[in-house]
């Protein structure tokens, strides 16, 4: 699906499961590239780090060794940790950039920070933001794939696909969410079918009533009706929300990666 996928790392343990996960959605002949921003300018330090970086090359390499994918390691120096991960994406044309949330290491609440804010914001490559749990889940029973759309984005889609197919065609439900039309059932299935490459999908509709809905309520509505199914994987994508406006922004990210007592994974595309 992606033929290069740029992963922005900040230690160690981050780099194998990253790189593994990135694999489900790589080209058999693709590229993953693991990029380290130093964030800091100050020769002494960037010396320090520059030395300790070695423990993130090194990962790199060997887990691209073990899954039998080429792997470029990066580390660049800059306070804008932003502005060099979307460059480094222009220079090498990536695709696609796979990261997780991080935060500011002063701050208690790790969520705290900016770089997926400018990421989010400005990329031209595809966005995939996972949690700590989508990295280290094994086999998954069932995909997710939530909308506030009659159909969820074809390129969602496509995401979920690719990895149900790495899952031994593991199944999807899309649940299309908004209000109830008269009479309607509170939740059904619209249709059963399987897609080009076998993978089963059931699309239902779920109606989450009528009226405004604050954006802060958004991922408490998404993970309840995601309660009431099995799966493996929550994919959610940037598509507008009820209002219309963007989605996926990092406060929307922080509650619902917070919240999620499961493997999410969010894509902007």
């Amino acid at each position: 699906m992606y033929s290069k996928i740029l992963i922005p790392v900040q230690i160690p343990s981050e780099v194998e499961p990253l790189i593994r996960f990135a694999t489900q959605v790589l080209e058999a002949d693709g590229e993953i590239r693991v990029l380290h921003v130093i964030p800091s300018t100050t020769l002494p330090e960037v010396t320090r780090e520059w030395r300790s970086s070695v423990n993130l090359v090194v990962p790199a390499h060997e887990a691209g060794a073990a899954l039998d994918v080429r792997v470029d390691p990066e580390v660049r120096a800059s306070t804008d940790v932003p502005g060099e991960i979307l460059d480094s994406a222009e220079t090498h044309g990536v695709d696609a950039i796979l990261m997780t949330l991080r935060g500011d290491k002063r701050s208690r609440n790790p969520f705290v920070g900016h770089t997926a804010s400018g990421i989010l914001h400005h990329a031209h490559a595809d966005v995939l933001i996972v949690n700590r749990l989508a990295l280290t889940a094994g086999k998954l029973p069932r995909i997710l794939l939530p909308s506030f759309r009659p159909q969820p984005l074809p390129r969602a889609m496509q995401v979920a696909e690719e990895i149900a197919v790495h899952h031994e065609g593991a199944p999807v439900t899309t649940i299309a969410l908004g209000p109830a039309a008269p009479g309607e059932a509170e939740e059904y299935v619209e249709r059963e079918e399987r897609t080009a490459r076998g993978v089963p999908v059931i699309h239902k509709r779920s109606a989450i009533g009528g009226g405004f809905v604050r954006r802060g309520r958004l991922p408490g509505i998404i993970l309840q009706v995601a309660q009431r199914e099995r799966f493996g994987l929550l994919l959610v994508s940037e598509e507008g929300d009820l209002a219309g406006g963007a989605l996926l922004t990092r406060p929307f990210l922080e509650d619902l990666f917070r919240a999620a007592p499961c493997p999410v994974l969010a894509l902007r595309s």
